[in-house]
């Protein structure tokens, strides 16, 4: 098997260890699969890294063994070596160490003291923080979640067992190209098919790809770029935008209120080369507390590139009140809490509102995922918003994507792009709901977009190519002539196509026609006969009752 294989066989044995031991499915499991994916991956990426730093260990036959056979002094100097955010393990914390103690009756505490001391010893490069400044570290005890005590050594055997096959050594050099495919295979199991939780999305790599391409056009050069999103679920688009630019030049600031996804996010953030990005992943109401602010704490942090995929739909009526006190940061006002459905409060127009604050003044871009139907909104906060981006020449871009192209919601999504800058003639809308090819997801029919989809909705994005009945390069007047709509359709030309025939053909075409009328009028006729002599009846009944 190739490593790709490799990985996945990981994946799964790891899943099915958890439904032997009863997790399976439950909410725990991710925790579990995340977390011993991760020990796997910081055991490889340590020994990788160690051998960079150490001839000795670099050819020995079992680097592991030789690196728990060094004087505690020489493995302290070969640690100093290493750079910032590679993590820092001993001997006791690898792999090979907890295989070798498996026999043991306290196997279950060894396991987990171990999770907790590598969490302790790399907290500075791996914890994270909530908006209130509780820290948040890399691993916990597992095997509490195995409720049976006598099964907990076992199962915290089966979990190490399955680590030893492989290394992910040769995959370090590839990052994004290869753990992107990873981390969509292992969170499709998570991935709430609901649509209703805040902010636990995932948004599919093509969306993303999608997304950061159009957003960065044709610059080329970047330095010290700052990415945020404020409500970053398992963190797609921050990944996609930050590969595409450069992960060296560039650094990530995220908000979002589940601890799901967060844990997901660090995962994702560490597996991908990012863990100098982790001290800025933050856990919280990005809402009713944004944790990025200006540098006297007065206002919101501008960043370079603002992308966001949020829920539409939420009950937020408990912080309703509050969010309406802020009229700064919610310009176009706060959706009323309705007598029913609490839930169908339109969440992500505030989530639009927050994006265009959060971006640099005058050159800032950003791009956001949204219900389609607010494109033609005509009341409201969405037609406010709407509004205000159109006649201060924000919007720059709209792309309404294919039905179910998203795991988790089966409304029809748009994604919109901002500029900040204010410079564009015309706004470019494109109509790809058509694209893509339909596949089985489990029992579930899904859509994807192909690479040529992909390809054509940047090529024409980046043109402002009009194209029949996909495209079209719209000026700002004729949108506010359109009552600010933004939907493709209704800009495109109404085109009727036109056949020659003969005459002959036209007359056996009329004379058809006039057949097939006359037969519906003498059907008409007895129908309303029909209609007629039933009413008679009915009279007649009542009067004979009566």
């Amino acid at each position: 098997m190739n490593l790709k294989e490799k990985t996945i066989s990981l994946i799964d044995a790891l899943k099915a260890t958890c439904q032997h031991y009863g997790i399976g499915n439950d909410g725990n499991e991710y925790k579990v699969i995340t977390q011993v994916f991760l020990y796997k991956f910081i055991n490889d990426k340590f020994g990788y890294e160690i051998k960079k730093v150490s001839p000795e260990l670099k050819v020995a036959d079992k680097w592991d063994e030789s690196y728990a056979n060094m004087s505690e002094k020489t493995r302290k100097s070969l640690l100093n070596r290493l750079k910032a955010d590679v993590p820092l393990l001993e001997p006791q914390h690898l792999i090979s160490s907890l295989w070798n103690q498996q026999k043991k009756e306290n196997f279950a505490q060894i396991f987990d003291s171990t999770m907790e001391e590598i969490a302790a010893k790399n907290e500075a490069i791996f914890a994270t923080e909530t908006v209130n400044k509780t820290r948040i570290p890399i691993f916990e005890k597992l095997t509490v979640y195995v409720t049976d005590d006598i099964k907990r050594s076992d199962f915290a055997s089966a979990l190490v067992d399955k680590l030893v096959n492989f290394s992910f050594e040769q995959a370090f050099g590839q990052h994004y190209d290869f753990f992107a495919d990873m981390f969509e295979y292992l969170l499709k199991d998570y991935n709430t098919n609901g649509g209703g939780k805040y902010a636990e999305y995932y948004t599919p790599q093509s969306i993303a790809k999608i997304m950061a391409k159009l957003l960065i056009g044709e610059q080329k050069e970047f330095n010290s770029i700052e990415i945020y999103d404020p409500s970053a679920g398992t963190g797609t688009l921050v990944m996609a935008l930050s590969h595409s630019i450069g992960i060296d030049r560039c650094t990530i600031y995220t908000q979002d209120i589940s601890q799901k996804s967060n844990k997901m996010l660090k995962f994702n953030l560490i597996l991908n080369g990012l863990v100098s990005s982790l001290q800025n992943a933050i856990q919280g109401d990005t809402l009713t507390s944004p944790y990025h602010r200006s540098d006297d704490n007065k206002s919101l942090r501008q960043f370079d590139f603002v992308v966001s995929n949020p829920p539409f739909k939420l009950d937020f009526s408990e912080n309703r009140e509050k969010l309406s006190t802020m009229p700064e940061r919610f310009w176009a006002g706060v959706p009323n809490v309705p007598r029913t459905k609490k839930d169908s409060m339109a969440i992500y127009t505030l989530f639009i509102q927050h994006v265009i604050n959060s971006l640099k003044n005058e050159t800032g871009k950003g791009a956001i995922v949204i219900p389609t139907g607010f494109i033609t909104s005509k009341s409201g906060v969405e037609s406010k918003i709407l509004k205000k981006i159109v006649d201060e020449k924000i919007v720059y871009g709209c792309v309404s994507m294919p039905s179910n192209v998203f795991a988790n919601t089966g409304t029809n999504v748009t994604v919109l792009f901002f500029d900040n800058a204010r410079s564009h003639d015309k706004v470019i809308l494109i109509d790809a709901s058509k694209l893509g090819e339909d596949y089985k997801d489990g029992k579930n029919k899904k859509r994807r977009l192909t690479e040529k989809d992909i390809e054509l909705i940047i090529n024409t994005f980046n043109n402002k190519e009009s194209i029949d009945d996909f495209s079209i390069a719209v000026s700002y007047n004729d949108i506010k002539e359109k009552n600010y709509s933004l939907s493709p359709g209704q800009y495109f030309d109404i085109k009727i196509d036109y056949v020659e025939i003969t005459q002959e053909e036209f007359e056996a075409k009329m004379n058809k026609y006039q057949s097939e009328l006359q037969k519906y009028f003498e059907e008409g006729d007895k129908l309303q006969k029909e209609i007629m002599e039933q009413l008679q009846n009915l009279k007649l009944s009542k009067n004979n009752i009566s």
